[in-house]
């Protein structure tokens, strides 16, 4: 079988899956012209959205297409065939973005960050730490990766609460409510973690309305989509204290225009889009695992419905 990689370490996929599937045809290259032409025969494609988004933009559509990314936004543009089966990236990320999410909890329930302000100014900073046991957190979306998120936090002694497209039982969460109840939890929990993917109804869902319902204490972590937050308004509820913090990981435009508010915006810490970056060697293992569920006619991992949009 003959495998496409649009990948910018195009080369890197291609000698790791070259050595787990030896039998495949693996066709790549650095050069766009080169990438479409070799599209035009190509069945399966393995790579970044926004790169086979191209591609597909050319007339070229495969019968199954892996992203590398957990997010697919590009590939549902308008316009772009969807008579294909699509695949995202799931189960790689689910320790990564933990630790990302840990690591910002941590950091603001040790206040970190004003310990090294009273350094600069040589102030002794002798304020006593605080335990996570007992601090509710609550992660809204509580799919592959979210799961995984509350499967770390759980020895720390934390409360779980979650939000999901419905309401539902669900393991280690005291609580997994709809969409609908996010306003409730957002005023009862230490800390909110966003994880949604980008869907018509998770646009805009962070707005003025939303950041009054926090608890002054709380701190707002966004590792989900940039498009859920109304920007301004998060600019605004800080400056009014109606949260303590935020942690913006994901912004609508990217790399964040220079003269953006989030630059300056008191209590924000801006990360780059880095929470959760792609293993290659996982990737290419969900790959292949993938590969022989198609070729066995059988459900893949993290298969798109186009009509929900992940």
């Amino acid at each position: 079988m003959r495998v496409l990689i649009a990948e910018h370490d195009h080369a890197v996929y291609a000698r790791l899956l070259r050595q787990a599937a030896p039998e495949l045809e693996v066709l790549t290259s650095g050069d766009s012209a080169e990438l479409s032409r070799l599209a035009a025969d190509c069945p399966v494609w393995l790579g970044q959205p926004d790169l086979l988004a191209t591609l597909l933009r050319q007339g070229h559509q495969p019968q199954w297409l892996q992203s590398t990314w957990a997010g697919i936004t590009p590939l549902l543009a308008d316009g772009l065939p969807r008579h294909y089966r699509l695949t995202r990236a799931v189960g790689i990320f689910g320790q990564v973005m933990a630790e990302y999410v840990l690591t910002y909890i941590l950091g603001h329930e040790r206040e970190v960050l004003a310990r090294l302000v009273s350094q600069v100014e040589r102030k002794w900073d002798n304020r006593l730490g605080q335990s996570l046991v007992g601090r509710k957190v609550l992660i809204v979306g509580t799919g592959d990766i979210g799961q995984s998120v509350a499967q770390f936090l759980v020895p720390f002694g934390v409360k779980l609460y979650g939000i999901a497209s419905q309401a539902r039982e669900q393991a280690p969460f005291i609580e997994v409510a709809g969409l609908e109840d996010l306003g409730r939890l957002v005023g009862e929990v230490d800390y909110v973690v966003n994880l949604l993917p980008n869907t018509p109804s998770t646009h805009d869902l962070y707005d003025a309305a939303l950041f009054r319902q926090f608890k002054p204490s709380g701190l707002f972590i966004n590792v989900g989509r940039g498009v859920s937050v109304v920007d301004a308004d998060l600019v605004q509820a800080l400056k009014d204290g109606h949260l303590a913090g935020a942690v913006i990981d994901v912004c609508r435009q990217e790399p964040l225009p220079q003269r953006h508010p989030f630059w300056t915006a008191w209590g924000l810490l801006l990360t780059g889009h880095s929470s959760a970056p792609t293993s290659p060697e996982l990737m290419v293992q969900l790959f292949v695992d993938n590969l022989r569920a198609y070729e066995a006619r059988q459900a893949l991992r993290g298969e798109v419905d186009f009509a929900r949009g992940y």
